[in-house]
């Protein structure tokens, strides 16, 4: 992977994860502001970001699968493969529900979808944040 495309993956990591969870406290922590508002003002802004920026963060995982997971995989290298594995694992449920979340009509398909979204989201980030900071090997 390039020095390029490795910016943009932590970009998009960046950019999503940043807007994800923006969208979380303002949905589930902040309170409205007015007497009567229905939610805090800028969780429709940060939700607006977020569904923006996910395709960015779609694109870098078929960057990294293409240039990293599948040589990985091949090569069986294993100086971050446990993380790597948790990472590949994560990105087609996390991908899935955030689209079928947003299509979902029915509200038990939503609350599902929404339960996955947010537990797949959670774990990817710490699988990222635990990828990028395990030791690299010295050489």
């Amino acid at each position: 992977m390039t020095r390029l495309e490795a910016l943009f993956v932590h970009l998009a990591n960046l950019l999503v994860g940043g807007t994800g969870l923006a969208y979380a406290w303002y949905r589930y922590f902040a309170a409205p502001i007015g007497e009567f508002s229905v939610v805090h003002p800028g969780q429709p802004v940060a939700q607006h970001l977020h569904v923006l920026a996910a395709p960015l963060l779609v694109f870098a995982v078929g960057l990294l699968w293409r240039t990293h997971v599948w040589l990985g995989i091949r090569l069986g290298s294993g100086a971050h493969r446990r993380s790597g594995i948790l990472l590949a694992a994560l990105a087609a449920p996390m991908i899935a529900s955030g689209y079928l979340l947003q299509i979902a009509v029915e509200p038990g398909w939503r609350t599902a979808w929404i339960g996955i979204h947010v537990a797949a989201s959670l774990l990817w980030i710490a699988g990222t944040l635990a990828h990028q900071l395990s030791r690299r090997p010295q050489g």
